[in-house]
């Protein structure tokens, strides 16, 4: 009697579906990305070096509890009224004209044209100067990762509303318009000057002091 062979199977082809699958799969599938703040770490300071004195007027505090509370200056806050409050302190422009280490700390000759008329008139009990304007923000350990978040980006969007009103002023187009423009012509030395005008005007200087337990 003949022996019966069994049959082989290919299994050439499934490795191949199976291959495609996968680059498919690989391909087509979405991953979640984590979000965060870009933040520039500022360099080392060299041993000999003495940090200058910061007038308190001149810091504008923000503090976020454990309990996702806003404090601000002392003061409690509604997340969705932080974008006002420091649109007031950093263009405040209450300096009184002195003169601090060659630097002159005299009023800001652009704040009143770029402040509106339902907000604040300029008190001496705040910044000097736009240039000297300094937000420190501090959380708690325990301070959800989201409420930071927000305050970030609300006190990002006064940098934002204050840097587009004074270049509708003074170039006739929002500093947003003028940067991407900058960026589509890095060779435009016209746009370069402009975009940087603006940014001296309103330097974004957002301190985060250390997390308390």
């Amino acid at each position: 009697m003949a022996r019966r062979e069994n049959p082989e199977i290919n299994a050439g082809s499934m490795a191949d579906i199976a291959f495609l699958l996968l680059i498919f799969f690989l391909v087509t599938t979405t991953m979640n990305v984590d979000s965060g703040v870009s933040k520039k770490l500022s360099e080392k300071p060299p041993a000999d070096y003495v940090p200058p004195i910061i007038k308190q007027k001149n810091i504008f505090e923000v503090n976020i509890n454990r309990n996702n509370e806003l404090l601000v200056e002392g003061e409690r806050m509604d997340i969705k009224d932080l974008k006002e409050a420091a649109i007031a302190f950093i263009n405040n422009g209450g300096g009184d004209g002195k003169v601090e280490k060659g630097v002159e700390t005299g009023p800001c000759d652009y704040c009143s044209s770029v402040r509106r008329d339902d907000e604040p008139p300029t008190s001496k009990a705040s910044s000097d100067h736009p240039n000297k304007a300094i937000i420190s923000v501090q959380s708690d350990r325990l301070t959800e990762y989201g409420t930071y978040l927000m305050v970030q980006d609300e006190l990002l969007r006064a940098y934002s509303e204050l840097r587009n009103r004074l270049s509708l002023i003074k170039y006739n187009i929002p500093f947003v318009e003028l940067e991407e423009s900058y960026k589509d012509d890095k060779q435009n030395e016209a746009l370069k000057k402009k975009v940087e005008d603006i940014k001296i005007s309103y330097p974004q200087i957002i301190s985060d002091a250390e997390p308390t337990n």
